[in-house]
């Protein structure tokens, strides 16, 4: 980073901190962990400087994912209070989202910065696509009776929730929709999702991380410490601001805003894989 300038550096830091508010609002409202914006965000901030561009992605996930362990849990809370986390939903896809997190989080070693990409980007525009859908997808009246179909669906989840440095929502809550869950609840208890994914998936990602070469200052395996302390107080303060906006406002034409973000970035980090 040595090369920029004073003004450059402040407009980083301004662009960083108005990401992190945004990513916190919507935490709150969409259920999405706020990593869906934050990860794009870090990762253009780090092809800005001299930063090593195989790791530039890494680095980004990883970090998104500790600042969503607390950004969770302040969108859980207020989301709660509201009745919306449904706790025996919770119980049912805890395991696997958890072993997928893990599982993730350290497979993340074996993938590169064009893997993690490509991910990202194919992914993201698939959510981006459903989320600008005016008909919601439905595959059934209620969710799969057995516990295995829940395990694997919830294993998926979690782990390309950690290879994408993401939040449940994004993944969990149009699977939720498609199985009839009421979508207030859906995104309730996706907030908590967060908590259970970013935990175990940044346990990974610290191991998967240790001891490799060219990380900047305070870098705790592929998390960045000092980048996570700066977007924390603001996603955290503005989860909770988002979660106030989806009880009482109907968000359709904030999720298709979003979507159009999200599609444009997804292809945009897509075209940096394949160009």
């Amino acid at each position: 980073m040595e090369h920029l300038s004073t003004p450059e550096l402040a407009m980083i830091l301004v662009g960083v901190i108005g990401t992190a508010i945004i990513a916190g609002i919507l935490a709150g409202l969409l259920g999405v962990g706020g990593g869906i914006v934050l990860v794009p965000v870090l990762f253009w901030i780090l092809s800005l400087t001299d930063f090593p561009p195989d790791l530039s992605m890494h680095m980004a996930v990883a970090t998104s994912l500790a600042t969503i362990i607390f950004t969770s849990v302040s969108s859980a809370r207020a989301h709660h209070k509201r009745g919306g986390v449904d706790k025996s939903l919770l119980k049912l896809w805890a395991p696997g989202i958890i072993l997928g997190a893990l599982s993730g989080g350290l497979a993340a070693k074996y993938i590169n910065g064009d893997g993690l990409r490509g991910i990202f980007g194919a992914i993201a525009l698939l959510v981006a696509i459903n989320m600008a859908t005016p008909k919601t997808l439905v595959i059934s009246d209620k969710l799969p009776g057995s516990k295995l179909v829940n395990g694997m669906i919830s294993y998926v989840t979690g782990f390309f929730s950690a290879l994408m440095g993401i939040g449940g929502g994004t993944l969990s809550v149009p699977l939720l929709v498609a199985f009839s869950v009421e979508v207030r609840r859906a995104v309730g208890t996706a907030s908590a999702f967060g908590i259970l994914i970013a935990v175990p998936a940044v346990i990974g990602f610290i191991s998967a991380g240790w001891g490799i070469e060219g990380r900047p200052p305070l870098s705790l395996g592929y998390v960045n410490l000092l980048a996570a302390g700066l977007i924390l107080p603001f996603t955290v303060s503005f989860a909770p601001v988002g979660a106030k906006i989806a009880h009482s406002v109907d968000p359709k034409w904030i999720k298709r805003a979003f979507a159009l973000f999200l599609a444009i970035t997804a292809i945009r980090m897509l075209m940096s894989v394949f160009g």
